[in-house]
């Protein structure tokens, strides 16, 4: 028979295994899909990040120690549920270069204030989600 707890258990038991064995990571890149991929790829390049060719179906896009992968693959729910944060030392340089974009079909906002810092949602042209952040005391 089948009891959930047990299984609970077993993963905290697993869980605690793999703690101290853990790998020590140093970097983690999210596979961002496009819609139109040679849109999306002129797009990043547009909003300041340096594109890398890794094949016919993928970029590599970098800017300062940040990358991501741009991928020639769109599902509509995945594009529209993904959210990524981007932490930026100056919020008014970021949105200068947004709001200085052109023949592209995205949506942003203006700067806003939050009790950590400020933000701009930026929408990119499959639909992805960008928090572009500026932290207190960055």
């Amino acid at each position: 028979m089948f009891y959930p707890f047990d299984e609970c258990k077993t993963t905290h038991n697993a869980m605690r295994i793999v703690k101290e064995k853990a790998v020590q990571a140093d970097n983690i890149r999210v596979f961002i899909p496009s819609k139109d991929y040679e849109t999306s790829q002129s797009f990043y390049q547009a909003l300041g990040f340096k594109m890398d060719y890794v094949s016919e179906d993928l970029s590599l896009f970098e800017n300062g120690d940040c990358f991501f992968f741009l991928q020639r693959f769109y599902n509509h729910d995945l594009a529209n549920n993904l959210v990524l944060q981007l932490s930026v030392r100056d919020i008014n340089e970021a949105y200068e270069r947004i709001v200085n974009i052109e023949g592209f079909d995205f949506k942003y906002n203006s700067i806003q204030e939050e009790r950590w810092g400020k933000v701009i949602f930026l929408w990119g042209p499959s639909g992805e989600l960008w928090q572009i952040t500026e932290f207190i005391g960055n």
